[in-house]
């Protein structure tokens, strides 16, 4: 992934060139200021994509975890069966 940095001041004069930035290349844009980092703007999409990838690896963190720990795995088949056997 390219990284892609700019002053801080170029969201003032070029909201729109670094809107289109974010877009066609769907990463971050990072803004500095005096020099040093101080934000992060992306567009809505390559946030949501990045959210839902974070919260799919804490899923499969958490699962590897109980797994770890012993905690038995319950195949979709097996809950499936039990569910049916519970409203029979």
């Amino acid at each position: 992934m390219e990284t892609i940095i700019k002053p801080s001041a170029s969201i003032r004069q070029n909201y729109n060139e670094i809107s289109a930035l974010c877009k066609e290349k769907q990463t971050p844009v990072f803004l500095t200021k005096n020099g040093e980092g101080d934000l992060v703007v992306m567009d809505i999409q390559t946030y949501d994509a990045r959210e839902k990838r974070l919260e799919l690896r804490e899923r499969l963190l958490e699962i590897e975890e109980r797994r770890a720990a012993g905690v038995k795995d319950t195949s979709a088949k097996e809950l499936l069966k039990e569910l049916r056997s519970k409203y029979e």
